[in-house]
């Protein structure tokens, strides 16, 4: 018996749960970047949440700000 741990059924992560980073363009608005990313614009809470650090208005964003988009729950 090897005290190595066999990983050889592990299988990778998908895309799916990794936290992306979006860059926000003229025009852009949460819920425009939600319709975008989650298929849903309702959905732009996730987004000011994932962002609080460096959002204090969901209707302040700006041009070449870089917000955090995470994992749609």
């Amino acid at each position: 018996m090897s005290d190595t741990p066999d990983f050889s059924n592990v299988q990778g992560g998908g895309s799916s749960t990794a936290t992306k980073i979006y860059e926000v363009k003229s025009g852009d608005s949460l819920s425009k970047i939600a319709k975008h990313e989650y298929g849903d614009g309702n959905a732009w809470k996730i987004i000011f949440e994932a962002n609080k650090d460096i959002l204090k208005d969901p209707n302040k964003i700006f041009p070449g700000q870089k917000l955090k988009i995470p994992p749609k729950p």
